[in-house]
């Protein structure tokens, strides 16, 4: 009754006739916030070594409308829009989609019970979906991308796990734990002369998941536009070349133990001479044990060297301890470091809004992290 009133509300303020059937309106969404202190260790400089700093951080905290209308024969019209909201209060910016309406997986499509779905929008890609329940610290200071799904301008031109606008999606329907996806990213939308490159892209996706063996195999190709001729464009240097990337997911649950791992392989020609700049490796490797109400969870990432050249890796290493509260409500703390080589200046990751510190080449990072997770 709670979430209908809620959406009705939603309803008479956009004053959107789609909306007026609140029956047809799910609200949904996520609200986690934390207190994270975060020390940038041996800083780039001698000003910048050692500094401790205490951060609000709303970690990834959205909420979301979805429906869907039965249109006979198990097909159905359906949609979402879901946004980003910073619960400590930062603002939108140029870089910060944050409290902008339908900033994450926002969409259109039609579903077949017996054929799959079809969607249009933002969402993301198959690379993305294939490997995310494997991190036992998603979407918080601690979360694996900060090293894997291919770091912009580290390890990557443009990330691969990644939320495209402008895509064309399918996903099958379940077939004894099977599932497939694919996704096409449409470029060259705003281009204005035949001169202009067509950026696009490719991602898919197959997943095993029928308890206790999770698996996938994911690949997501780049072909990079003419900049500011599309959806995937980059350097007009760039216009022509491409990266792609192929990542392999196991998951096992045995009991109260439940084990995940990533491994992911880059490569391009987007360097001189159509060389490979950013390919490299890539592993993630986690745990859970989970009694009663409560959980331990460890965590290692592995980043290779980029392009061969020595001294350009990193790892990180995670330690937390979960408490349900209720079955939608969770405590938690985490520790968190990560440790670049001479040639690497990884950051943690930026999913904790609100969150800096000083990432210089060598740099070795760390973060305590106590937070509150609430799922309605």
């Amino acid at each position: 009754m709670q979430k209908k009133l809620i959406a009705a509300a939603i309803a008479t303020t956009l004053a959107a006739p789609a909306f007026a059937d609140t029956a047809n309106v799910n609200v949904y969404g996520v609200a986690n916030v934390s207190y994270d202190i975060v020390n940038n260790g041996n800083g780039p400089t001698p000003a910048t070594q050692g500094i401790s700093t205490g951060k609000v951080s709303s970690n990834t905290s959205r909420i979301g409308l979805k429906g869907a209308e039965d249109l006979g024969e198990g097909l159905s019209a359906i949609w979402q829009v879901e946004s980003l909201i910073n619960l400590d209060g930062t603002p939108a910016s140029a870089t910060n989609s944050a409290n902008l309406l339908g900033s994450r997986n926002t969409y259109a499509g039609l579903k077949s019970d017996s054929i799959g779905t079809v969607l249009l929008g933002r969402h993301d890609t198959p690379y993305k979906l294939a490997t995310r329940k494997l991190d036992a610290f998603a979407d918080n200071i601690a979360d694996s991308r900060a090293l894997t799904g291919g770091v912009a301008g580290k390890s990557a031109v443009a990330a691969f796990d990644g939320r495209q606008t402008d895509i064309v999606a399918y996903f099958s329907p379940a077939i004894n734990g099977f599932t497939g996806s694919a996704a096409y990213v449409a470029g060259a939308e705003s281009a204005t002369t035949s001169a202009q490159t067509k950026g696009s892209a490719w991602s898919l996706a197959g997943i095993y998941d029928l308890a206790p063996l999770y698996a996938s195999l994911a690949y997501e190709v780049h072909n990079f536009g003419t900049n500011g001729s599309g959806t995937i464009s980059a350097a007009t240097a760039l216009a022509g070349s491409k990266e792609s990337a192929t990542k392999l997911g196991l998951g096992y649950t045995l009991d109260a133990f439940n084990v995940g791992f990533a491994y992911e392989k880059t490569s391009d020609n987007t360097g001189a001479a159509n060389t490979n700049q950013f390919g490299h490796s890539a592993y993630y490797l986690s745990g859970k044990y989970s009694f009663g109400n409560d959980a331990v969870k460890v965590a290692y990432t592995k980043q290779g060297n980029v392009k061969g050249v020595a001294s350009t890796g990193a790892k990180q290493i995670t330690l937390g301890y979960d408490h349900g509260l209720s079955k939608r409500t969770t405590l938690y703390g985490l520790y968190t470091k990560l440790s670049n080589q001479s040639g690497a200046n990884y950051a943690l990751s930026s999913n904790g809004t609100g969150f800096s510190a000083a990432a210089g080449t060598g740099a070795r990072l760390s973060a305590w992290s106590f937070g509150l997770k609430h799922t309605f």
